[in-house]
């Protein structure tokens, strides 16, 4: 069986693979035929198809994220593979596939992730921002160890959120050596707690996102992260017009930068502008290796990146 990364075009193939999304949609014919909108993936990576022709049986036995036996061929649309679907069913226990030989993870095991996530968090020595983000942490601490960081743009994998966080305090560590005037404890701080309540803005099930929350659509991570380090300051007793509260909310408040990103206000510390680039920087450079490395081989350019400006990436040979 190839991996979706392995895929070429005009490949026939017969394999397993996870439903991650699945949608009905219509033809424009006269009269119209139901189609599936499918977005298959495994660990390597995710791939469109359609299938043709569907039946009322068919919508009743497809959900999203069932694992599922296909018989399909690779064909180019818009200069972008895509497959079309001949033959499918469900995976039966029979057939010996588990749901988590198919879903991208971080590269580091979660558990150490969250080791050094709470290991950076006891090192800051400021002790009243280290308490708001030990009882921030703790909020979503289980969710940590599988949550992605968003649901298509970067990080969106198992673990994603944690490995996330955890490549932001290596570039935050050596920026920090590297502009003495920037205080450590608020830029491990706001790395920390910049996306903390996405585990509770988004449904998700073995690191992929199915939905948005309540809180998430009418608040948003930003909004509840906020008002976590209230929460925080007020059962520890630190006065929320202390330079730690205004601090720690604005690196939240602003790390977006612009209000249709979803920041009310703009980065307006050193720390808050120099964790705006470091998310910005990881986030993107996540981009480009999540595309390059989920991308079929043979295909010299990646899809258009939305997070890019919808520019795709040409991988280089030399």
């Amino acid at each position: 069986m190839k991996p979706i990364n392995k895929l070429s075009i005009q490949d026939d193939f017969v394999g397993f693979y996870l439903l991650k999304e699945l949608n009905m949609r219509q033809t424009s014919g006269t009269p119209p035929k139901d189609y599936f909108d499918i977005v298959l993936s495994d660990a390597s990576g995710q791939i469109s198809a359609k299938y043709w022709d569907v039946t009322t049986q068919d919508k009743e036995t497809f959900l999203p994220m069932q694992l599922v036996k296909i018989q399909g061929t690779v064909l180019s649309y818009r200069d972008q593979p895509q497959v079309k679907i001949s033959r499918i069913r469900k995976a039966s226990e029979e057939d010996g596939v588990s749901l988590t030989d198919f879903v991208r993870a971080a590269p580091i095991r979660p558990v150490d992730l969250l080791h050094t996530i709470k290991l950076t968090m006891n090192e800051i020595t400021e002790p009243q921002i280290r308490t708001i983000v030990q009882y921030c942490v703790a909020k979503v601490e289980e969710k940590l160890m599988h949550y992605p960081a968003a649901k298509t743009y970067h990080h969106a994998y198992f673990a994603g959120l944690a490995y996330h966080i955890v490549r932001m305090l290596e570039i935050g560590d050596f920026i920090c050596k590297q502009r003495p005037f920037l205080k450590p404890d608020f830029i491990k701080a706001g790395i920390i707690l910049h996306d903390i309540a996405k585990p509770e803005e988004m449904i998700a099930q073995m690191g992929i996102v199915t939905d948005y929350s309540n809180q998430g659509k009418l608040i948003g991570h930003i909004a509840l992260a906020s008002n976590w380090i209230v929460e925080a300051a007020l059962q520890n007793e630190i006065p929320l017009e202390s330079e730690v509260v205004l601090g720690l909310q604005h690196l939240v408040l602003s790390h977006h930068n612009l209000g249709e990103w979803g920041s009310p206000v703009q980065p307006q510390t050193a720390e808050a502008v120099a964790l705006h680039h470091i998310d910005l920087l990881d986030a993107k450079l996540q981009m480009v290796e999540d595309a390059l490395d989920t991308t079929i081989e043979t295909e010299p350019w990646t899809p258009m990146i939305r997070g890019l400006d919808n520019k795709a990436i040409y991988r280089l040979k030399a």
